[in-house]
């Protein structure tokens, strides 16, 4: 007597395919840095009371070589209004923060362009600075 052979079905098992794109997803988005200038080398002036900078939409950064960078990205200072404009966009006025990170060391002719180019783009300056130590 012949036994009929069975077949059985291979089927990849698509339960937990859900959970893991989900885990992966959180990985990703808490790993991720939507603005690393942390490559970037500056020294910022001091003072006596200072205040924390809360949300901020752009950061600009002049460092040790008096080179300007928008979000950790180098940029012209005549492409920095530009650039500003389309990060702030339509947003309302009082979330319309810029952070300042100027090195000690920059002189005028470095930081008053840059000043210029955030006022006319609408946003709102907040000067990094250090606490100075007494």
């Amino acid at each position: 007597m012949k036994i009929p052979k069975r077949r059985f079905e291979a089927s990849v098992p698509s339960m937990a395919m859900g959970d893991i794109a989900f885990l992966l997803l959180i990985f990703f988005v808490i790993l991720a840095k939507a603005q690393d200038d942390s490559h970037l080398r500056w020294e910022p002036a001091a003072d006596e009371q200072l205040e924390q900078a809360k949300n901020y939409k752009a950061s600009v950064v002049i460092d040790v070589k008096n080179k300007t960078y928008l979000n950790g990205r180098p940029i012209a200072q005549a492409q920095l209004e530009g650039a500003l404009g389309e990060l702030l966009g339509d947003t309302e006025p009082t979330k319309r923060t810029v952070l300042l990170k100027v090195h000690k060391d920059a002189t005028v002719l470095q930081f008053e362009p840059v000043i210029e180019a955030v006022s006319k783009s609408g946003g709102e300056i907040h000067h990094v600075l250090e606490q100075e130590r007494k």
